[in-house]
């Protein structure tokens, strides 16, 4: 309005100093129309500033429905498997039903990646140097985590034991996290088997019930990923697979590989390949998930489950990277995404899934 008034005087000022100055030779003849010109530069001042209310408006509209659950919801598939994985790396135990809560699946004392590997300095030790680790197969029985490997005796961990220990300090990323040490007898069991060594492996607890690490969120600036980082989690707490995708890469490799190359969490009888890439928000049942972060894929997903070795060919990452480079914040080929649970609760396989519709902002 101060540019405005600004050239309203400058007209005034003009046009009273045509009319005293100027003598007209004939009735007809017209005063400049300086208004006509000034009215021209308002309107397109006018329009361009309603132009950016609406898209400011549209913008923060949108961004406020991106940010909570929307109340339409779309049925795009059911829950066909639920996995839980209580050892980073390990194999995982699949499960009809599990509680869902800000630090990924639990049932009683069975919690998702509570436990991991780690180096004598606290490092985490995975699958991506270690593919043995695949083939390890956890379970729970009285309280007990029981560890099972081929042409190797069972270990167990009592885990209400455990908490009472000190803390120790673990890195997961280069973000440090508080453990606690699982003892002797099974850190020598697992550097027995992954290194032929009675020393060198260390097997460490996460005792705490919420994420206590920032996830990257330092690198990506991403508040989400900070608030759902899991336990000993890579990304988040929970990971979505389309079975739909899986099947499309399918038709593009030699040897098909299965979901289990790729540890979800949850999978999905998807009727589009890719469609998960654009799911805002989740619902599993009545539970509902945010999508943090699109799942970038590393060498991890070339190991067999099933045998514990890599791929000689670089499959199937190699084939992903050749298509599946589509995200620009993450560097590597995408193939399902990164949850976190919004709404807290159970859920059980051959759920319903559903996604939600974020309306545009001339919707109403």
């Amino acid at each position: 309005m101060k540019n405005l008034s600004v050239d309203l005087t400058r007209v005034f000022k003009v046009d009273v100093c045509v009319s005293r100055r100027k003598k007209f030779k004939h009735p007809t003849e017209k005063v400049p129309d300086l208004f006509s010109s000034v009215h021209a530069r308002v309107s397109v001042s006018v329009a361009l500033g309603l132009g950016v209310v609406a898209a400011t408006f549209g913008y923060f509209y949108r961004k406020k429905l991106i940010a909570t659950p929307p109340k339409k919801w779309i049925r795009v598939g059911e829950l066909t498997e639920l996995i839980i994985y209580p050892v980073k790396s390990c194999a995982g135990i699949p499960a009809d039903e599990l509680n869902c809560t800000i630090l990924g699946l639990f049932d009683g004392e069975l919690r998702d990646r509570t436990f991991s590997c780690v180096s004598l300095d606290g490092t985490c030790i995975t699958g991506r140097s270690h593919p043995k680790m695949v083939l390890i197969q956890p379970r729970f029985e009285n309280n007990r985590l029981i560890l099972s490997a081929p042409k190797m005796p069972d270990v167990s961990v009592d885990v209400t034991q455990i908490t009472h220990e000190s803390r120790s300090r673990t890195s997961v990323w280069s973000d440090i996290v508080t453990t606690v040490d699982c003892g002797d007898e099974v850190a020598k069991w697992l550097s027995n088997y992954l290194l032929d060594d009675d020393h060198g492996v260390r097997l460490v607890f996460y005792p705490e019930d919420e994420p206590t690490r920032d996830a990257w969120s330092r690198k990506k600036n991403n508040r989400d990923l900070a608030t759902h980082a899991g336990a000993l989690h890579d990304v988040t707490s929970y990971m979505m697979l389309n079975q739909a995708s899986v099947d499309d890469l399918n038709t593009k490799l030699t040897e098909p590989v299965t979901f289990k190359h790729f540890r979800p969490n949850f999978l999905v009888n998807g009727n589009t390949e890719y469609a998960e890439d654009k799911w805002v928000w989740v619902k599993i049942g009545n539970v509902i998930f945010k999508n943090v972060m699109l799942c970038g894929r590393c060498i991890f997903t070339n190991i067999n489950p099933e045998t514990g070795k890599r791929n000689p060919d670089g499959e199937p990452l190699n084939t992903l990277r050749s298509y599946r480079m589509v995200s620009e914040g993450v560097d590597y080929p995408i193939l399902g995404i990164h949850l976190g649970v919004h709404t807290q609760g159970l859920i059980k396989k051959g759920d319903p899934i559903y996604v939600g519709h974020i309306p545009a902002a001339t919707e109403s």
